[in-house]
């Protein structure tokens, strides 16, 4: 038998669908002002501005996607914890040609070097290590707007080695690589790689300061009379042998290490505090410094790097990053590429 519905219960339906749509459309109208206030806030804390109207609105949206990126992963887990930074209105395109610059070699499959900490016992490590209160570490440092992080994380394990070997914890020069590192594979804000890097200050006879030939940000011409100046030097470089913690562990524990990792990944790019852990890509696109590894009040072992995008960035620029995982590239592939200046 045919149901016929009264004129009136349909409009009522009609009517009450009319309202639900319309407190819809005036929850995203709210959720979209919101927004845009946030952004608004985000740009004058950042200094952000944009060419035009248009730049602006389409920045708006990658703001959002990040934005509601970092959300659910900040709703997901209590280990970390992510935050809109001073990256939050890139593309991961424009993230990662422009904030790490870590170019994998050909070669590097083929790791022949020597391992002078090959024979130490795990057993004998301390539990945990930081290189900060050593004494071996030098200020968090900014790379900008130039892929070089090659260079920086280069510099950070030399500046290690030498403290631990002469005494004396110098400010060296990222920017003489930048500028006269130009002959092999490491090629200025268009990126590089620390072994490269290594052998060019063995090469070259050293590096000079930082105050000597300060930073700039951009690529320049190389300046031989600065450069000459050396303040410091190296006598080689060593490879840590290719995914493997406990190895990784013997060397950090005895100096700061070069380590390449996925520095793209959003969640390294919006990392804010805790130990990161979970998932994370094994693209190496970036080059940090392991300063230490330790322990979390939760038990959860992590290990300490130093990073290159300022002080306002991590934990006044640090990360601290799950160790031992299961993975044997190491969370976000730390482990896959990390090596060493020897003195």
């Amino acid at each position: 038998m045919a149901t016929h519905l009264s004129s009136s219960f349909v409009f009522a339906t009609v009517l009450t669908c009319a309202f639900a749509l319309g407190a819809l459309a005036a929850r995203d109208l709210a959720d979209d002002k919101a927004m845009v206030a946030r952004h608004e806030q985000w740009m004058a804390k950042y200094g952000r501005v944009y060419n035009d109207a248009a730049e602006k609105e389409r920045r708006l949206e990658v703001f959002k996607a990040n934005v509601a990126f970092i959300e659910s992963i900040n709703a997901g887990n209590n280990k970390f914890w992510l935050e809109a930074n001073q990256f939050a209105d890139l593309t991961d395109d424009e993230f990662r040609a422009t904030r790490t610059g870590y170019k994998l070699p050909a070669s590097k499959g083929q790791r022949t070097t020597a391992f002078r900490y090959a024979n130490v016992s795990l057993d004998e490590l301390p539990d945990s290590v930081d290189w900060r209160a050593k004494g071996a570490v030098t200020p968090i440092k900014d790379q900008g707007e130039c892929g070089c992080c090659w260079a920086f994380s280069t510099v950070a394990s030399m500046e290690g080695i030498v403290k631990l070997s002469t005494g004396k914890l110098i400010s060296l020069s990222e920017q003489e690589l930048v500028d006269c590192d130009v002959n092999g594979m490491d090629q200025g804000c268009n990126g590089g790689e620390m072994d490269d890097a290594f052998q060019f200050i063995v090469d070259n006879g050293g590096l000079t300061t930082e105050s000597n030939y300060p930073y700039t940000a951009a690529d320049g011409t190389c300046n031989s009379g600065k450069a000459s100046n050396d303040a410091a030097s190296i006598k080689g470089y060593e490879d840590v042998p290719a995914n493997d913690e406990s190895s990784l562990r013997k060397a950090v524990a005895n100096q700061p290490v070069s380590v390449a990792v996925d520095g793209g990944d959003s969640h390294f790019r919006f990392y804010k505090g805790g130990v990161l852990s979970g998932a994370c890509g094994t693209e190496l696109d970036h080059g940090i410094a392991a300063v230490g590894y330790g322990v979390a009040a939760d038990g959860t072992k992590y290990w300490l790097m130093k990073n290159s995008w300022g002080t306002s960035w991590g934990e006044g620029g640090y990360i601290r990053m799950e160790r031992d995982v299961s993975d044997e590239e190491g969370l976000c592939g730390l482990a896959m590429q990390p090596s060493y200046p020897t003195a």
